[in-house]
């Protein structure tokens, strides 16, 4: 049944919103001047479509109740927090104790921080009476003093001290604060009030309008409160009595969603299909925020307003985020069509606008903050113009067809023979009020009659184009060229001076003609310069050189306070004379602007205009620095690089620089993680851009690390020892946030633990003994070798002695050896000298015998009777000798003997078939005798010693291929051995 009432009250809502765009005319921009609205995505927070609740910690970390669980968004990183059930989240409240109470179908309970600093889900479920515990979802959460309410469709939980009470309706249609009260929409009751542990009348249903649906109650006034309703329009609550609010121009029977009070006194009304409406307190709707002006989508469900004022919107499918606090807006109406914006002018109650395609004008009714002047736009002039200035009395306006003076929606022509830049006022010698007017030709002068400004010419011979033009306090005008220098024009007598880098210039390019603090100066690629006129030069100028050094700028303008507004290549930037001279920057407007045509016009410190490459921007300076407000830095998480699940801390247990850790939270690391990533962030939602960091490790850098955009830092390889992360942040006007701090311990690895070092000294320790027993053991067994050693040299020495005892007996024996076979040899020699001379005695005897033969022969021949006895004696005295010579034969062979060791008598036992004759032919073979000499020893011819030598070889039984004397020879060795 419940079921069926939700549809058809949507379809009637969807019914009335439909027919409320058909019945009413759509609302153009409000204001002249749109503000930043951020769309974040489902693809960008990878969470559910649907956003229905929304809130902020103390650290500034954005909370949304989604369809998918809790979404947090931190304006760097955003994360997904589920149920236990994963139901949705349709509401999210904190608690006086900081927790964030969150709820879903059948599940109720609250997050906070765990041991690790992640967000841990604590259910509460188990507190309801198990007859409670199966409900819907919970679409109202309410802090109500250290109490916190629950509201499901048909049950109200109270969590108070630990314990859960449930109060039961048929259907409870809404949970709110009014002034301090708890309400709540009783369907059969009407507007009931918590008191002490009950729910009292406090509007009776039949006091209630028909339909009555109530969806919101806001602050509106310290005695009343604004009530929306889901079709049924708003009111105002004072007391217990209700009263229609009434909006004007819209229908008021649309689903609200939620209202929100603003700083200006505005409020905003979100709806569930026309987006946010911007309503005064007498209920003119000033502005409807919807697509045009950025939204993702037009059907709100929530609305928040953060701590720094600006606003956000939970969506059917998406968040978005619009920055009403922002103190830079963007002014680009559509009737501009995307137009350059070239200058800007206030007069007579009206904004004029010089654009790439015409002049517009808007009315100014208020003079506070000019970027809430209505969208009531017209045009005054078609065309390009150049500039838009008041000068003496006159709006002028530069065109690129002439100079026109703009009046209330038109303009009317002055000269319009060639097109014109600027013009500066000025009064002659005379008293003649004039008009320099920098055109496309040099310098025209035009006299000011005050209703009329009459044409004086050009002035003297100056033809360039005069973009940038002043005029001095001598009535001298000051012109510049980007590339031919700069100019000085006497009006009075026409003479022209160029002055380039001879004259003092760093260049003769870029130079840029701006009068500033009563001084004409000129810009240039190096600093500002300023005419000496004793020196007729252009000189640095000393009191800007300490502010700009030698920076290269374009474009100068000072406000009325005093402060000088410069363009430094494509950045905007004030030089802030309030207190000491400080330079504030713009990085907004970074390459926005519109290069080399750069427009600076400031009414007074809350309207500053810029010029831009699309249309203008507008700039409320005072409260541009009241918004330069002190930074928070918070580290969202720490992780270890040892794996997915490596979350050692996730930023949630509510510390920043002003909360340090405390002892027991600094958390001691293995040393397997001492590789960290860290991630931190500023949430700074409408200036994240411009949001640098710094860091240092403490106990590991040496310093502090260079600012820049990265939100994120890895230490790899960390030694062990104690460390403190720290963390900074800054912003484009170089303001800092305080530092934060992580502590955190890496322990050694177990091998440098005081147990292992106790192992290290326990193994040292038996090393010690170990090499010292067997050092003791090396040394006795060194003992023993040396000993051993020692003997074995003894030995060896022994040895010795006894091998050189040897060798000099051996020496001796070998020299009686020696002596002795010297001696033999001595003997040998004697024995063969003897053994020759018996060989001669031989020779001599066969001689001799030839003799006696040839005498017998002579005889034997000689007559009988003639024979001589003498003769006869004388034979016989020879045969005598013959006997003798036979024993020299002998003694011979005695002497052979002795001398070849018995060689003749071992010849003669080995061979007895060997014969005298034969022995003496051995012992001739053996002396080395000549055949010649052998025949005459044996007394026969040659020849006859070679047959008796072969006949010799076959007694001896020589093989054919051994020779004699080798035969004989080896036979005489054997008896040397």
């Amino acid at each position: 049944m419940l079921r069926n009432f939700t549809n058809y009250l949507y379809l009637r809502i969807l019914f009335i919103t439909l027919c409320s765009i058909v019945a009413n005319k759509a609302l153009p921009q409000a204001y002249i001047a749109q503000r930043k609205t951020v769309n974040y995505e489902k693809r960008q927070y990878n969470a559910g479509t649907q956003n229905w609740k929304i809130r902020q910690d103390a650290q500034g970390r954005m909370y949304f109740a989604n369809n998918e669980g809790v979404l947090v968004f931190d304006g760097s990183a955003w994360q997904l927090y589920p149920l236990p059930n994963r139901t949705i989240v349709r509401s999210l409240e904190f608690g006086a104790d900081k927790k964030l109470y969150v709820g879903g179908q059948d599940e109720i309970g609250y997050f906070s921080p765990g041991s690790n600093g992640s967000l841990v889900f604590t259910s509460l479920k188990g507190l309801i009476p198990k007859a409670d515990q199966i409900f819907s979802d919970l679409w109202d959460i309410i802090s109500y003093g250290d109490d916190i309410f629950f509201r499901s469709n048909d049950k109200i939980f109270k969590y108070s001290k630990g314990k859960m009470a449930v109060y039961h309706t048929r259907s409870w249609l809404f949970l709110g604060l009014y002034q301090n009260k708890l309400l709540a929409h009783d369907e059969q009751k009407g507007l009931v009030e918590y008191v002490n542990n009950n729910w009292q009348p406090f509007i009776d249903k039949k006091d209630l309008p028909n339909g009555f649906y109530v969806t919101s109650i806001s602050k509106y006034s310290t005695s009343f409160s604004i009530v929306t309703t889901s079709k049924d329009g708003i009111y105002l609550l004072s007391g217990n009595t209700l009263r229609n609010f009434n909006l004007i121009g819209i229908d008021n029977h649309q689903h609200f969603s939620a209202a929100l009070p603003l700083d200006d006194g505005t409020y905003l009304f979100s709806t569930f299909l026309n987006g946010v409406y911007q309503v005064d307190r007498n209920g003119q709707v000033i502005e409807n925020i919807a697509k045009k002006e950025g939204l993702q989508n037009v059907f709100v469900r929530t609305i928040f307003n953060d701590a720094n004022h600006n606003v956000w919107l939970g969506l059917d499918n998406g968040i978005d985020f619009i920055s009403y606090n922002n103190a830079v807006k963007h002014i680009s109406p559509g009737i501009f069509n995307d137009a350059a914006g070239y200058a800007s002018a206030f007069y007579h109650n009206n904004l004029y606008f010089a654009l790439s395609n015409g002049i517009y004008q808007v009315p100014v009714t208020d003079m506070g903050d000019l970027s809430y002047v209505k969208n009531k736009f017209k045009i005054a002039a078609e065309g390009q113009t150049w500039n838009i200035m008041a000068a003496g009395g006159h709006l002028l306006a530069g065109k690129d067809d002439g100079l026109f003076e703009v009046g209330d929606g038109h303009i009317t022509p002055i000269y319009n023979a060639t097109g014109f830049w600027i013009f500066q006022p000025f009064t002659n010698k005379a008293g003649q009020p004039l008009i320099a007017a920098g055109n496309y030709y040099g310098v025209r002068l035009f006299e000011n009659h005050g209703a009329t400004l009459a044409d004086k010419g050009n002035l003297g011979k100056y033809y360039e184009s005069a973009r940038f033009l002043e005029v001095d306090e001598n009535n001298m005008i000051w012109t510049s060229h980007p590339y031919r220098g700069v100019y000085c024009l006497n009006p009075e007598t026409g003479q022209v001076k160029n002055y380039t880098k001879e004259q003092g210039l760093p260049s003769t390019l870029n130079n840029f003609v701006f009068k500033v603090k009563g001084q004409v100066v000129v810009a240039t690629e190096k600093g500002i310069y300023q005419y000496n006129a004793g020196a007729d030069k252009f000189m640095p100028s000393q009191p800007f050189k300490t502010i700009f050094g030698e920076r290269g700028i374009r474009y100068l303008k000072e406000d009325p306070a005093g402060n000088i507004w410069f363009v430094e290549g494509k950045t905007l930037g004030v030089v802030d004379y309030s207190a000491a001279p400080t330079i504030i920057n713009f990085p907004e407007l970074n390459n926005r602007i519109l290069s080399g045509f750069e427009n600076v016009y400031p009414i007074n410190t809350e309207n500053v205009f810029v010029g831009s490459e699309n249309g203008f921007y507008h700039i409320n300076y005072a409260k541009y620095k009241e918004n330069i407000r002190p930074l928070k830095v918070y580290i969202r998480s720490v992780r270890s690089g040892s794996g997915a699940d490596s979350l050692l801390y996730g930023g949630f247990d509510g510390r920043d620089s002003t909360n340090k850790q405390t002892a027991s939270d600094v958390l001691n690391l293995s040393y397997a993680y001492n590789s960290l990533h860290f991630e931190y962030s500023s949430p700074v939602f409408d200036e994240q851009s411009n949001v640098e960091y710094s860091y240092l490790l403490e106990g590991f850098d040496k310093g502090w690390a260079e600012w820049n955009k990265k939100a994120e830092k890895d230490y790899t390889n960390l030694p062990p020892g104690k460390y403190v992360f720290k963390v900074k942040a800054r912003n484009h006007h170089n303001n800092q946030s305080a530092i934060t701090e992580y502590t955190f311990t890496v322990n050694p690895p177990w091998y440098q633990t005081l147990w292992a070092y106790a192992i290290y000294i326990f193994a040292v320790t038996g090393l010690l003994y170990f090499i010292y027993q067997k050092q003791e053991k090396r040394h006795i067994l060194k003992q023993q070798r040396q000993l051993q050693q020692q003997q074995e040299q003894n030995a060896e020495e022994q040895r010795q002695l006894s091998y050189q005892h040897q060798l000099k007996l051996e020496r001796s024996q070998k020299e009686l050896a020696n002596l002795k076979a010297e001696k033999l040899q001595a003997e040998v020699e004697y024995k063969t000298s003897e053994l020759a001379s018996s060989a001669l005695n031989l020779v001599q005897q066969k001689e001799f015998l030839t003799k006696v033969k040839e005498e017998l022969q002579r005889l034997q021949k000689a007559e009988a009777g003639t024979v001589d006895v003498k003769e006869i004696k004388k034979i016989q005295r020879m045969l005598t000798e013959e006997d003798k010579l036979n024993e020299q034969w002998q003694q011979f062979s005695i002497h052979f003997d002795k001398v070849h060791a018995g060689f003749l008598t071992l010849l003669k036992n080995r061979y007895p078939t060997i014969n005298q004759q034969e022995l003496k032919l051995c012992a001739y073979l053996i002396m080395n005798l000549s055949s010649k000499e052998i025949a005459q020893l044996m007394a026969i011819s040659v020849r006859g010693v070679e047959v008796s030598r072969y006949r010799l070889r076959k007694k001896l039984q020589i093989p054919t291929e051994m020779n004699l004397f080798e035969f004989l020879f080896n036979i005489q060795q054997e008896l040397m051995k």
